[in-house]
């Protein structure tokens, strides 16, 4: 008897998992948005690269932080309330964005904001080794009540991420998890193409404080669509008990024990530590490619367009046969890319290879968050969810602190052509180091263990 013929929109006739998908879609596109303007803007104000690698440090300090509480907070309150409470303070955020970027002329040069733009200043003097440090420009008083407000999105955006991750599998039924977190990689995609496209269009029609509006609308948006979403299937009861660090940690004990889980993971955050080019995106736009701010959201663009060609792809194909042995070789055409990406001088080779890194790494994307979803017990995916954004979000964050203080150091060129010839490094230690990986059976024979 022939098996039945794959689906590859099974988990879009949920309705209810169908009605999260939408409203996140269009938190994601603003979020994009929002994270494009805030780059493009300190650069504008600053010209520094430094000033690029501390947007990331903003990011990343909450990650360390509250990532491992906010996954236990997942698992013991009900995730879509979290995902509501959470959602209404980033638009807010965004709203307070808006309001400093277009008043920033009026904000008072008061002794405090003199005194960070003066450490700031500080800070790059001691890494800029590249360029003309004069030209360095840390005399805006808006500027630290931007890294401010970043701090505290970044915050909200962390304490809701478990519970966002670890939701879909409450809202579609077992069989369909694996088609539903592609369709999930494919949504983030198609909105970090959009977003990042529509805020450069809209930094050169409107300037900066309409992307920063959009974000707060579309999050409203994603709070509306919270109100049709109901479970699929009840959440399991945390165990009763006295909360400590034992609990907290219990989602890297786990990742620990499952070692593909954490080879696939670590793969990933030195991967994306070493190979990350995001970040100094602003400074090929304006200095090596000279393509303007339109030219800037479509560079950014690039990686989810590819990454989005590959989501649909491997939706409309049957399960990878050896999804393993395909995530280390895409690993390592992602390194490859960013290397071509790193010494190009032509606008469209750039679009070409920063395209191939967004679909080499959507293989990642996708084989990771089945391994961690798929071998998870609900109990736990919180906390598990929350450990694996470490790994992922602290190689995006750190790689592009990183990015920008190496690029200060020797350029934007050496920081992004060392760092895609290290990401190739990575991919071949740790496919020696976990053998697993690349013996690793097909998603769909994968069971959750305790």
């Amino acid at each position: 008897m022939s098996a039945p013929p794959h689906d590859p929109y099974a988990a879009l006739r949920v309705r209810t998992y169908r009605d999260y998908l939408v409203g996140s879609f269009f938190a994601l596109i603003g979020r994009q948005a929002v994270t494009a303007v805030a780059t493009w803007q300190v650069y504008q104000w600053t010209g520094s690269a430094t000033a690029l690698g501390l947007v990331g440090l903003v990011n990343v300090l909450p990650l360390l932080a509250l990532s491992l509480p906010a996954g236990a907070i997942a698992d013991r309150h009900d995730r879509r309330r979290l995902i509501a409470a959470g959602t209404a303070v980033v638009a807010s955020i965004n709203v307070l964005l808006a309001a400093v970027s277009w008043f920033h002329t009026a904000v008072p040069d008061w002794p405090v904001l003199r005194a960070a733009n003066a450490g700031l200043a500080a800070a790059a003097g001691i890494f800029e080794q590249h360029g003309d440090t004069a030209a360095l420009r840390f005399d805006t008083p808006a500027l630290p009540l931007v890294y401010l407000l970043l701090l505290l999105h970044a915050c909200a955006r962390i304490l809701i991420w478990p519970a966002r991750s670890s939701i879909t599998p409450l809202l579609v039924p077992a069989p369909l998890l694996g088609n539903a977190i592609t369709w999930n990689t494919s949504a983030f995609e198609i909105a970090t193409v959009a977003g990042p496209a529509l805020s450069g269009f809209l930094i050169a029609a409107a300037g900066v404080p309409a992307v920063y509006a959009l974000g707060a609308g579309l999050e409203i948006w994603f709070l509306l669509a919270l109100r049709r979403v109901v479970y699929f299937q009840a959440p399991t009861p945390a165990a009763p008990g006295r909360r400590s660090w034992r609990e907290v940690l219990a989602g890297a004990e786990f990742i620990w024990r499952k070692k593909v889980i954490l080879g696939a993971s670590s793969l990933d955050l030195f991967a994306v530590l070493l190979g990350g080019a995001m970040a100094l995106i602003p400074i090929y736009a304006d200095r090596i490619l000279h393509v303007g701010p339109v030219g800037f959201g479509w560079l950014r663009a690039a990686p989810s367009m590819g990454a989005f060609a590959m989501a649909m792809w491997l939706a409309h194909r049957a399960p990878l046969a050896r999804p393993g042995l395909t995530l280390l070789w895409s690993v390592a055409g992602f390194g490859a890319a960013v290397v071509v990406f790193g010494l190009s001088t032509s606008f469209w080779l750039s679009l070409a290879a920063l395209f191939f890194t967004g679909a080499f790494d959507n293989v990642s994307v996708v084989v990771r968050q089945s391994l961690v979803q798929l071998l998870t017990p609900d109990s736990l995916r919180g906390r598990v969810t929350a450990v694996n954004q470490i790994f992922i979000g602290s190689s995006n964050e750190i790689g592009a602190l990183r990015a920008g203080l190496m690029s200060a150091l020797v350029g934007p060129v050496g920081a992004v052509v060392w760092g895609g010839l290290g990401t190739i490094a990575v991919t071949v230690a740790v496919a020696r180091a976990v053998p697993g990986l690349r013996r690793l059976p097909p998603l769909s024979s994968l069971k959750p263990e305790a």
